[in-house]
């Protein structure tokens, strides 16, 4: 693996992570949107993942096969952002809400705080773990130069 390889596989789970802490954000600032544009109350949405260049597996064990070297990873990216179809938005008994049925029940949506700041915990501690190897290879790479110049 290159050096400047690892910085961009840093990197991009860095990018990765913090538009995770983006939309988790914008699910915490809905939590009590009971209407969009489309007349509904706001679903939650939900990042994924997945490698920037899917290598098939075929190439994979070829190459391990001439070089003997382990497979190399190429980073990650934001594969999809969905909304959370499968949670039932959460009914509140609140008849003098502008967005009540007819029988007293606003939808809210389906946003779960605790949930959200879990998800924020775990995505912001990955963000703190490739800032870490970055700074890693940053200081690697530093070393190395000062070796080869000779100080």
């Amino acid at each position: 693996m290159g050096l400047f390889q690892s910085f961009d596989i840093s990197a991009s789970g860095m990018t990765a992570e913090r538009f995770r802490i983006d939309i988790i954000a914008e699910n915490v600032a809905n939590v009590n949107t009971t209407r969009t544009e489309n007349g509904e109350p706001y679903r939650r949405k939900i990042v994924t993942f997945q490698e920037k260049r899917v290598t098939p597996f075929t190439e994979i064990m070829a190459s391990t096969r001439r070089t003997k070297e382990a497979y190399i990873g190429n980073g990650v990216k934001v594969s999809r952002v969905k909304e959370d179809t499968e949670t039932d938005f959460v009914m509140d008994y609140d008849p003098s809400h502008p967005d009540a049925d007819e029988n007293g029940y606003v939808r809210y949506p389906n946003v779960n705080i605790v949930t959200e700041m879990t998800n924020l915990i775990d995505a912001s501690r990955a963000y703190e773990a490739q800032a870490t190897v970055f700074d890693a290879s940053k200081s690697l790479a530093t070393t190395g130069l000062s070796i080869g110049s000779g100080s």
